[in-house]
């Protein structure tokens, strides 16, 4: 399974790196396979242990912020493991 979600800290100004900061420290403590870029934090692993992540994290996010917005998508597939390198590599060939 990849997840790909978004925490947005709500009601604690414009500066949000902090807020942010402590959700994707718990994604990297995690130990599972992740990617973090300016709009969304990936990560791969079955469904029980990455939703606990994405719990965590918001969770942390709730410490030091009065609302908090949750984007998510998921990709489900059986059997697949190393997804995320994998679809990049798939597509990395289909462009040269």
């Amino acid at each position: 399974m990849i997840v790909a979600f978004s925490i947005t800290p709500l009601g604690v100004g414009e500066g949000v790196a902090e807020p942010v900061a402590r959700a994707v420290k718990v994604v990297r403590a995690s130990g599972l396979p992740n990617r973090t870029d300016a709009m969304f934090t990936t990560i791969e692993g079955e469904w029980d242990e990455v939703m606990d992540v994405v719990k965590r994290a918001v969770e942390a996010v709730a410490e030091v912020a009065p609302r908090v917005s949750l984007v998510l998508k998921a990709d489900l597939r059986q059997g697949v493991t190393d997804g995320m390198t994998a679809k990049l590599e798939s597509l990395e060939q289909h462009l040269s």
